[in-house]
């Protein structure tokens, strides 16, 4: 098994020592909404505007039921009854305009964390790739930070709204009777303090909530995927699957009950009193006229009413948003978790852009660990492949040939030493420059569920479909394509499933050649093939190969035997190096390795037992083929 570097480590659960602190999180929450502050100004606006208007409405109804009725005054009576119908109309356009604006800002909020979390992981390690399961990547980007539509999308707009309402109604409460809006306003403190703790409780079980959701998905996206399906119906799982599957299910049901429920009672206790507080303000003012006779006039009575009927709807609201922040918090912790992962592999400030890359790779004093508690994977490592050269690199599983390849297109960066492109440090390189000029041909071939042109597009997207064709004919996939009923429209499956392994790694091969990279990484390009099949696959590597610098990674020794340099690596350091007649007459590792495979099966020791085999000799387990495979090659 291939071994990574440690170079991340789960994050502590989101209440777990080490994390922010609320007030911090809330600021770093808040500053999502900074670039729309502009729309979230003109929103405020709309919001003061309409709890203004709202609460002109009780004061109307004052007038109405204090002097326009009682004194016949239909005139007046008439023009308050307009005036309520357009304070009703103002609200409903303040109210649809607020929503498309706060929709908007919440939406576009919610698209700048998806494609920061998109553009951060696009930039981690493979360690991270290798240690984290893809459902839980997919978690993230889907459920968690879609868990936060409601949050973004409405909460700016209902904390602002709520608030100007409260305030308002409060002011307007106070200049109609000081009294009763003290009666209203003696049980507020106990209500923030419940709202807190079912936030808290709601915060807590969102947490596990998330991490089951991400659990299931990485379920479903291993078992229901190809191999996946493949793997569990010949090993017989598919009912152990299902039963494990309707598990996790059964947990998750019990969260979603839990997150629902969680201080549910609590909230309604809120809800019952603020239903009951009209009954109590009647109540006070009957109290209050008989004991001190001062005596509230309907009309104050029933407007202050409709003022505290109208204070309860933002008030619960303000309340629940509270709640429904706390709760969010552990969503846009997880968010964060990814946001703040550490990237190792970064471009350098003043990156270095190369015109014609000629190919030159140079490895001096090369030293890599995968993490500083493990040995050293590479220790020591000169080589120089000169432009156009080919350098094979063989040696027993663990031994770091994989590694060695990985450094050159900085798929991990060296731990010691340097590691050169035409006499350029390659962490100095651009980006860019480094991805033109290095390709990667490896033995795992991966095609997107798509057609086969769009498959070989993703190496050049302004490719014709001439220069597809032609890197098809070099890649000797060409006739096979074309004789498919779709041709290039051809679907791959998933993962390329409608192909043969050969047929998939000659599309990979033509993928490369359309990209004309300098330098060609090939790791254990046909170590998985059958011999026919891998002799046509070679056919298109040594026209992939032509005028290019190739390193070859590789345990069938009939592929390297032509190679300008050929190094064999042990525990990660040059054991031999030279030509094949060279390191044939030098008679060591190399040559026994050759005359180990050049013997009839069943004669002599078993392959394990060769030369360069040791037991537990991954190492580094930066390879997967066993030394068996290697095919044979005569002296």
């Amino acid at each position: 098994m291939k071994r990574e570097p440690s170079t991340w480590t789960p994050s502590p659960r989101p209440d777990g020592p080490g994390q922010p602190e609320p007030p911090a999180q809330l600021r770093r929450i808040f500053g999502l909404f900074r670039p729309y502050r502009g729309r979230l100004a003109v929103v405020g606006l709309l919001v003061g505007a309409s709890s203004l208007v709202s609460v002109a409405s009780p004061f109307m109804l004052r007038e109405v039921l204090d002097t326009a009725i009682p004194q016949g005054r239909t005139g007046l009576l008439s023009l308050l009854a307009l005036g309520m119908i357009l304070t009703a109309v103002v609200n409903s356009v303040f109210g649809v305009l607020q929503t498309l604006i706060s929709t908007t800002v919440g939406q576009r909020v919610m698209h700048d964390l998806r494609t920061g979390v998109y553009t951060q992981l696009q930039r981690m390690p493979l360690a991270f790739f290798t240690r984290t399961r893809t459902g839980e990547v997919q978690s993230r980007i889907a459920n968690d930070i879609g868990g936060m539509q409601a949050t973004v999308t409405s909460t700016a707009t209902s904390l602002v709204s709520n608030f100007t309402a409260v305030v308002a109604s409060v002011v307007a409460m106070l200049a109609l009777d000081w009294r009763l809006t003290a009666v209203s306003m003696i049980l507020l403190p106990l209500f923030v303090w419940i709202s807190r703790r079912v936030g808290r409780e709601r915060k807590k079980i969102t947490t596990d909530r998330q991490r089951q959701m991400a659990t299931m998905a990485a379920t479903v996206t291993e078992s229901l995927s190809v191999s996946g399906i493949l793997l569990g119906r010949t090993m017989g799982r598919a009912d152990s699957l299902t039963t494990s599957f309707s598990n996790e299910s059964e947990r998750l049901v019990d969260l979603e009950v839990r997150s629902n429920m969680a201080g549910r009672w609590r909230m309604s206790t809120i809800g019952i009193v603020m239903a009951a507080m009209p009954a109590v303000i009647y109540w006070a003012a009957g109290i209050a006229l008989h004991a001190s006779g001062s005596a509230v006039s309907i009309g104050t009575l029933v407007a202050f009413v409709s003022l505290q009927q109208g204070l309860f709807r933002p008030a619960v609201s303000l309340l629940s948003t509270g709640v429904q922040m706390q709760t969010s918090l552990a969503l846009f912790q997880r968010i964060f978790e990814y946001l703040d992962l550490p990237v190792t592999i970064t471009e350098s400030r003043r990156p270095v852009k190369l015109g014609k890359v000629r190919g030159e790779v140079r490895f001096e004093g090369v030293d890599f660990s995968y993490d500083d508690k493990d040995a050293q994977t590479l220790k020591g490592i000169d080589l120089t492949v000169p432009a156009g050269g080919s350098l094979a690199v063989v040696g027993p599983t663990g031994s770091g040939k994989s590694t060695l390849s990985y450094l050159v297109p900085r798929l991990y960066d060296v731990t010691g030493g340097r590691v050169l492109l035409d006499g350029v440090d390659v962490r100095e390189l651009e980006f860019d420059t480094l991805a033109r000029a290095v390709g990667v041909v490896s033995q795992e071939t991966y095609l997107f569920h798509a057609s086969v042109a769009e498959n070989l597009r993703f190496a050049k997207p302004e490719a014709t479909d001439e220069e597809i064709r032609t890197a098809a004919r070099a890649a000797q996939i060409h006739d096979h394509i074309a004789s498919l009923p779709d041709g290039y429209d051809t679907l791959v499956g998933e993962r390329g499933y409608r192909f043969s392994g050969g047929e998939k790694q000659r599309l990979a091969i033509a993928r490369t050649i359309l990209r004309d990279p300098p330098v060609l990484i090939l790791d254990e390009a046909t170590s998985a093939l059958d011999t026919r099949t891998e002799h046509a696959v070679q056919q298109a590597i040594d026209a992939l190969s032509q005028g290019r610098t190739t390193i070859t990674i590789a345990h069938r020794l009939s592929t390297v035997r032509d190679a300008d340099q050929i190094v064999v690596l042990d525990a990660g350091r040059i054991a031999e190096r030279g030509t094949h007649d060279e390191l044939l007459r030098q008679d060591g590792r190399y040559a026994a390795l050759v005359r180990r495979d050049s013997r009839p099966a069943g004669a002599g020791a078993p392959a394990s037992e060769g030369v360069g085999a040791r037991d537990g000799d991954s190492i580094s387990g930066d390879d997967v083929t066993p030394a068996e495979d290697l095919a044979p090659v005569a002296p």
